[in-house]
């Protein structure tokens, strides 16, 4: 078994052909800036981000919604932080408060519940947006909502699911070589869901943890498999991540939401890339987002470059200059998992 110190010598040295690695968490991409990843690889070997950001690739009509609802009388728009400063067509969240819109952050979901019951003669809504690792949390909120008979708490969602984005920047990117899997939906959805994607399009597919230690083994793994001409998954982070991921959080996901067709910021419609509420449950629907969503993209704006893995965030020629975190003009600067945030905050601008 080969040592830490001789996996970091062979990534340094080599020297083979150029590798371009997408990381698609943004965790990760948090991770290889604090533990100094890139100083410790070959030039050869690129490490870029993908679409692992849900605030990112939320469309900006459906910002719209939320901030009609934010400035309507007697409705209160509650949601976590990262939502606050993202632009719709015209206005955040963050202005539309500013204008005496009712908005209120939340760092629990399970907290609405709290709210509603508080304020009986408020319509509540919910903007649930992420990735497969938060909608068991709003599956959980629709229990309990049913459960207690709140008529007053509503979810708005933007649920993305994804490997089918991951799909479509195999299908349409062909510059990016292998993944370094996304840890935390991982844990949800499974690892056996990477297999068939390896062999498919033949490019590794590699889950890791998020120690520096443990990026390190799965570029390994990345690098070994390609010198080798092999392409499979493998699962490097077998203490949180099982064959079939979490069938409890799967079905409760199952029990409330269907698969739907969804737009992307920046991206376009992706096929069965929401989870969206059943029909059945359409009262508890605000409006979510739906194939039909559209988006505007502000001039000079290059996140679609930066999800798609086209280009670093450095490369767009608004950082660090007319886009920052305090004056954000695209999506990927405004979030915490965002590329360009995160590009910001761990580089010299």
């Amino acid at each position: 078994m080969k040592t830490l110190e001789s996996i970091k010598r062979e990534l340094k040295e080599y020297d083979g052909k150029d590798i371009k690695i997408m990381e698609v968490c943004g965790t990760h991409t948090s991770s290889i800036f604090k533990n100094g990843i890139r100083s410790l690889i070959s030039s050869r070997i690129q490490l870029i981000s993908g679409p692992g950001c849900p605030v990112c690739v939320t469309a900006s009509s459906y910002i719209d919604r939320l901030l009609e609802y934010a400035l309507k009388d007697n409705h209160c728009v509650l949601t976590f932080g990262d939502m606050m400063k993202v632009k719709g067509s015209k206005l955040s969240l963050t202005e539309a408060k500013a204008m005496g819109g009712n908005v209120k952050i939340l760092y629990s979901p399970l907290s609405a519940i709290k709210a509603a019951i508080k304020s009986p003669d408020t319509q509540f809504v919910f903007a649930a947006v992420g990735f497969e690792t938060t909608a068991p949390i709003y599956a959980l909120m629709m229990e309990e909502i049913i459960k207690n008979g709140i008529k007053n708490l509503r979810l708005m969602t933007s649920i993305k699911t994804i490997m089918p984005a991951v799909s479509y920047i195999c299908v349409n990117e062909e510059n990016i070589d292998a993944f370094l899997c996304p840890g935390h939906v991982s844990v949800i959805t499974g690892s056996s869901l990477y297999r068939e994607m390896a062999l498919k399009y033949r490019k590794p597919f590699v889950i890791g943890g998020f120690d520096g230690e443990h990026i390190i083994a799965a570029i390994y793994e990345i690098v070994r498999q390609i010198s080798s001409k092999e392409y499979d998954m493998k699962n490097m982070y077998q203490s949180a991540v099982s064959s079939e991921g979490n069938q409890k959080a799967k079905a409760l996901i199952d029990k409330y939401f269907e698969v739907a067709d969804d737009y992307w910021r920046g991206i376009g419609i992706i096929k069965d890339s929401a989870l969206r509420l059943r029909p059945e449950y359409k009262d508890f629907d605000a409006g979510s987002t739906t194939s039909e969503d559209v988006d505007i993209t502000p001039p000079g704006c290059k996140c679609t470059d930066v999800i798609l893995g086209r280009i670093t965030p450095a490369k767009c020629p608004l950082f660090g200059g007319a886009c920052t975190p305090l004056n954000a003009v695209g999506p990927c600067m405004v979030s915490s998992e965002g590329a360009c945030g995160i590009w910001y905050r761990n580089s010299e601008v």
